[in-house]
């Protein structure tokens, strides 16, 4: 509160500074002669004072600044068709000031009048208002060139005619008049303070609440953005009185008057509503009642009406009612704010209740009661705080909205790092467990092999040794397939890679020496083939035992010199083919005999989704063992 006062005294001083060593050259006028008359009606000012322009006698002598406070009553409002007026006179002496100052230029701080005015120099007009009779910019200060053309005679007299409502309050302030470099510095002061930062601040509250709008729509859920963007446009109407042009204004005086004065308790209701939904406290009735006496208050001031009331009559009154319905509602949300614990609550509620004392000043200049007309209205400079307090507050919630973001981010993050912990941990005892039951298929299938392949072809040969049945020719052919079943195993679990080709290389490079020392010619004709992804050691062991059937059948009933080994790409897989030029045999009664060589093949193939097929003439065998390029049940390579 302190330091609110202490800015509201700087501003004062600032608009208003005393005399200065740069007024030198100036004159400031705080005597005039005054006069009033009634009138009917606004009518133009002359361009020329003669005869009875201005009235001769019935002047008074006041002090400046002067002022008129409004009659609280109800008077007649037309006479014939016209507004009843009030037509006065100002004049004001100008006291002789050195010629080589320079041209010279009234400085009129502030004037107020529900009406126009015209300001003459020795009887010649050199400014007048616009024909408006509310709002025609009394907040602007007046700087009129005395002296704008060359060989003007020195100003001995200048007169202000002003005609406004009768029955409605007036005042004009002490005026300057000297030479630009000694008085244009307080002209740009008092026209900064009191329109240009105004309509700067009122833009960025409207800027910013059409970014909160911006963030309403896409979330729906938060009513305070939308709240936020009421509070910058009713703001904004409520300023725009104060730095308006003096240009004819695009509304009439009505409408405008009525906006400016109903958008201020707009303002106060949506503050209170903004605070209810900040501290969390609702009060349905007084809700209510708040809306209802706006939603009154604006059908009053606005021209809704068949016959709506004079609003520069009944705004003191309105003034004096937002007093009592703003302390009313800022109060009770200051104490449910304090309840709560709320602080951003506290601190809107709190600047609300130092903007209506602010704007009891403003009532008080307004009405021309107590304070100098000189001074500066406080209004504009509540509205930036309350810009301030109203970003502050919605900033310090975006930043907790990322806040608790980076929190749950955070919280994401350790879970999912335990999550890949466990996970981890799973994937490790199932790598065990997978890699345990490989092996367990792995020593199942060689024992298995090595029982019917290894094991098979040595309990043959022991048997033949027992009964003194085998000859060493025989003996050692046992023998070496012993050696072939055992190599077998061995390649087999070598890894391969899928390559089919280094399969068939490490067969041929195991059954060649063997072929020719029996005197038989091998042909090897393969091709490049596409790899087999299903190709694992079991896979192998199987494919190489169908293929050493496939030789060892060659071998021990074609009686054959040549074999040759092809291998190519077909339509959806790879064709092996062994073919002999021996002696061919019925692959029908073979298969129907009960002999195990053929059977195993078909067996080992369709364990393996492979398929074996054998035509056999005279002239030779054709073995075709057909592989498929995707394991049973697996889709298509893309």
């Amino acid at each position: 509160m302190l330091a609110w006062c202490l800015l509201c005294s700087g501003a004062l001083q600032a608009a208003d500074p005393g005399p200065s060593p740069a007024d030198q050259g100036a004159a400031h006028i705080v005597q005039a002669q005054r006069l009033e008359r009634p009138s009917v009606g606004f009518t133009p000012p002359p361009y020329v004072l003669q005869g009875d322009d201005m009235p001769r006698g019935g002047w008074e002598a006041v002090a400046l600044p002067f002022a008129q406070s409004p009659q609280v009553k109800v008077p007649q409002q037309q006479q014939q068709g016209q507004p009843l007026t009030t037509e006065v006179w100002y004049r004001l002496a100008v006291p002789a000031l050195a010629p080589e100052a320079g041209p010279l230029y009234l400085y009129l701080p502030r004037w107020k009048s529900d009406g126009q005015i015209a300001v003459y120099a020795d009887g010649r007009l050199l400014y007048q208002t616009d024909a408006k009779f509310l709002w025609n910019a009394v907040n602007l200060p007046l700087w009129i060139p005395l002296q704008g053309t060359a060989g003007a005679p020195a100003v001995r007299e200048v007169q202000i005619r002003g005609q406004r409502l009768r029955h409605t309050g007036a005042a004009i302030s002490s005026a300057w008049v000297g030479p630009s470099a000694a008085i244009g510095w307080r002209y740009q002061a008092r026209h900064w303070l009191q329109s240009d930062f105004p309509a700067m601040s009122s833009a960025a509250f409207v800027a910013a609440g059409i970014f909160a709008l911006g963030v309403w729509l896409l979330r729906r859920h938060e009513p305070l953005y939308l709240l936020f963007f009421a509070t910058s446009v009713v703001a904004f109407v409520r300023t725009l009185h104060y730095f308006v042009s003096r240009q004819r204004l695009p509304i009439s005086d009505a409408w405008f008057s009525g906006l400016t004065v109903s958008a201020l308790f707009w303002q106060v209701l949506i503050s209170y509503l903004f605070l209810s939904y900040l501290h969390g406290v609702h009060h349905r009735r007084l809700t209510i009642t708040a809306c209802v006496v706006t939603a009154l208050v604006s059908m009053l001031t606005l021209p809704l009406l068949p016959a709506p009331p004079n609003a520069a009559i009944i705004s003191p009154l309105l003034y004096a009612l937002l007093l009592v319905l703003g302390t009313t509602l800022l109060g009770v949300a200051c104490r449910d704010a304090w309840r709560v614990g709320s602080k951003e609550a506290g601190l809107l509620g709190g600047w609300g209740l130092i903007s209506l004392m602010s704007g009891g000043y403003d009532w008080l200049l307004q009405s021309n009661l107590l304070v100098s007309v000189e001074g500066i209205y406080l209004g504009p400079y509540s509205n930036i705080g309350v810009f301030f307090i109203f970003s502050y507050i919605m900033l310090r919630r975006y930043l907790a909205a990322l806040d608790g973001m980076e929190r749950v981010n955070a919280n994401l993050e350790h879970r999912l790092r335990e999550r890949e912990g466990e996970l981890a941990l799973s994937y490790e005892r199932l790598r065990e467990t997978e890699h345990r039951a490989t092996l367990a298929q792995e020593r199942q299938r060689l024992m298995q092999d090595m029982h019917d392949g290894l094991g098979s072809s040595l309990t043959s040969a022991l048997h033949l040794v027992r009964h003194g049945k085998a000859g060493s020719e025989e003996l050692a052919q046992v023998l070496a397939e012993c050696m072939d079943d055992l190599k077998l195993a061995i390649d087999s679990m070598e890894p391969v890679d899928a390559d089919l080709l280094l399969l068939l290389a490490t067969l041929r490079f195991r059954l060649a020496p063997r072929l020719e020392g029996m005197g038989m010619e091998l042909r090897w004709e393969v091709q490049d083939v596409p790899p087999l992804a299903w190709l694992d050691a079991g896979s192998a062991l199987n494919l190489l035992r169908i293929l050493q059937e496939c030789f060892a059948n060659v071998v021990k009933h074609a009686q054959a010199s040549c074999i040759r080994v092809e291998c190519e790409a077909c339509a959806g897989g790879i064709e092996v083919r062994v073919l002999d030029d021996g002696h061919g045999f019925d692959v029908d009664a073979a298969l129907q005999a009960r002999g195990r060589g053929l059977k195993n093949q078909l067996r080992r193939a369709d364990a393996i989704g492979a398929s074996v097929s054998w035509a056999s003439t005279a002239a030779g065998t054709r073995c075709v063992l057909w592989l498929p390029l995707q394991a049973p049940g697996q889709p298509p390579a893309p």
